[in-house]
């Protein structure tokens, strides 16, 4: 009888990748994960109980088929692990390094709620991928057939990109509009190198060109070229910008020198990270060396900020937010990663103005208490009345989340229907909007969100399109 390959978890542990040594990831920019070797991968997969109702799978977006992805690595049957992967997700080397995967996944994960700890999903997942590149088995798109209409996309972030993928497969011709120099969003520049290298998101945005795309870039809508003038181009457009507005702070001295907004923070550095001259990097407007650095805010993006910070080599970072570590939004494993490599965390503390004239000097922090839950059920920081004090600061990065771009009056079509917080009214299922043709997905219909989510909205509104232009052609056919 052969060997049951499966159901390991109560005789083998949870074991991550290697994660490099805090005093040696915080002086550069490469992932801190290393990559499971192939026995490794293999025994963490044949941890999966391979139970009869998939939580990890329900609980993924994509709904990607997690245990049989699993249980090929587990038989050492990767390409068709890749394969089963690949089906339901145009980007799984890109998922695996960045999703949450202890809230999704991994955090609905059987074994771990009957105390054996999850089955190590996101690692084994950017395993199954990378090898696939390196073995040759991840392929430009060849579509089986050529079709006449096209579809633009305004947008070259993971929404775009996931769209343009499917369509593309179908034969479609699809180009790509972006105000950015290289395609990815906030994959390319709002996203550090510690947590996904931005070879990894070059690869993909070649092999997209490589299989037909066409992309382009340096291009800003309602500037040089008009959404009128696209729409006219193309059988159906998809809105995918991302939200990239950011939440602004008040009070006295909000508008000091030295606070500066997260994403042109992050930009900047990632741009640096490409080999990018960036003057703002040289100048020291964007740059944390040698300066006491307060991040403002409590998630991943908070964390990417604290974290960039560090390796700029600041000499000191510290990160407020208003509630407590239990309570904050951004990832537990994020927070505990920016512990190791030296952040230190204000909890319970807010913001209620700077001092230093000009340029910053410090920050007026008001300490808070947890009250009554609000109604999402959180409970609500309030003021501590008389513990008031200033935090030390030569640069503070507002990481407060974002929110959408006033899209109808930048590109002059008021007809476009937003929603009461700015973001375009569209269908969740297929991202049609009340304009004919038009179509909207990911951040700019959900707000800022997650990057698997984009990924989902941009496959199923290809699939909506394509159902759409097919029933367009079977009734020109009659």
């Amino acid at each position: 009888m052969a060997k049951q390959p499966m159901l390991k978890f109560v005789t083998v542990d949870r074991d991550m990748p290697e994660k490099r040594d805090a005093s040696v990831r915080k002086e550069d920019f490469n992932e801190i994960y290393a990559e499971f070797a192939k026995a490794k991968a293999e025994e963490q997969a044949s941890r999966c109980s391979q139970c009869g109702v998939p939580y990890c799978q329900s609980h993924c977006p994509l709904h990607n088929n997690i245990p049989d992805w699993l249980r090929l690595t587990a038989t050492g049957r990767l390409e068709e692990a890749y394969k089963v992967s690949q089906a339901t997700n145009t980007f799984p080397e890109i998922c695996g390094r960045i999703c949450p995967q202890d809230r999704l996944c991994e955090g609905n994960c059987v074994i771990e709620q009957s105390g054996h700890g999850t089955v190590t999903i996101g690692s084994v997942e950017k395993y199954i991928t990378d090898t696939a590149w390196e073995e040759g088995w991840v392929q430009a798109i060849s579509p089986a057939q050529e079709r006449s209409e096209s579809v633009g996309i305004i947008g070259a972030g993971p929404g775009g990109l996931a769209a343009a993928d499917r369509l593309r497969r179908a034969g479609l011709q699809v180009t790509i509009y972006d105000r950015y120099d290289r395609a990815g969003g906030l994959l390319t520049y709002g996203i550090p190198g510690f947590k996904l290298e931005k070879d990894v998101v070059m690869r993909r945005n070649k092999l997209l060109e490589d299989g037909g795309v066409t992309f382009k870039m340096n291009c800003e809508v309602g500037k040089d070229i008009s959404f009128a003038d696209i729409r006219a181009a193309h059988d159906a457009v998809i809105i995918a910008t991302g939200v990239y507005k950011s939440r602004d702070l008040q009070g006295p001295g909000a508008g000091a020198e030295g606070i500066v907004k997260a994403i042109d923070y992050l930009t900047a550095s990632n741009r640096q990270d490409f080999g990018d001259t960036v003057a703002e990097i040289e100048s020291g407007e964007l740059n944390a060396e040698g300066k006491k650095v307060v991040v403002i805010g409590g998630g991943d993006t908070a964390m990417d900020c604290v974290r960039t910070a560090i390796r700029q080599g600041a000499e000191s970072v510290k990160c407020l937010y208003r509630r407590d570590k239990a309570n904050m939004p951004g990832s537990q494993r994020e927070t505990q990663n920016a512990e190791e490599e030296g952040v230190e965390f204000v909890w319970l503390s807010a913001p209620k103005g700077f001092t230093g004239g000009d340029k910053v000097e410090g920050v007026m922090v008001q300490k808070m208490r947890l009250g009554q839950p609000d109604a999402s059920g959180r409970q609500s920081p309030e003021v501590i009345e008389g513990a008031d004090y200033v935090e030390d600061a030569d640069l503070v990065i507002k990481a407060l989340g974002f929110e959408p771009e006033d899209l109808p009056t930048l590109w002059e079509q008021p007809e476009l229907e937003v929603t009461r917080w700015g973001t375009i009214k569209a269908q969740f299922t297929t991202g049609a909007t009340d304009l004919d043709g038009v179509y909207a997905v990911g951040d700019i219909v959900r707000g800022a969100s997650l990057v698997v989510w984009a990924i989902k909205d941009g496959r199923d509104c290809a699939d909506a399109i394509l159902e759409k232009l097919d029933a367009r052609a079977a009734v020109a056919a009659e």
